[in-house]
């Protein structure tokens, strides 16, 4: 089964509102990720950031860096 991220968000007394648009089957489980909206952007890059702090990384780009 394909994986589908879908973006909902909770009223006032902490319900989960998922857009009208999206059908659930019947009986599935459902994982949800809790995102403080401040660090959002942060939380998204940090696997790309990781995966660039690497030695092979620096190798590879180090052609591109000034000669001091």
């Amino acid at each position: 089964m394909a994986k589908v991220i879908v973006e909902a968000v909770t009223d006032q007394q902490g319900r989960l509102i998922v857009p009208d648009h999206i059908r659930l089957p019947a009986g599935k489980r459902v994982l949800i990720t809790l995102i403080d909206a401040v660090d959002e952007i942060t939380l998204l890059s940090e696997e790309a950031l990781e995966d660039w702090n690497r030695p092979e990384e620096d190798a590879a780009w180090s052609h591109l860096q000034q000669e001091r």
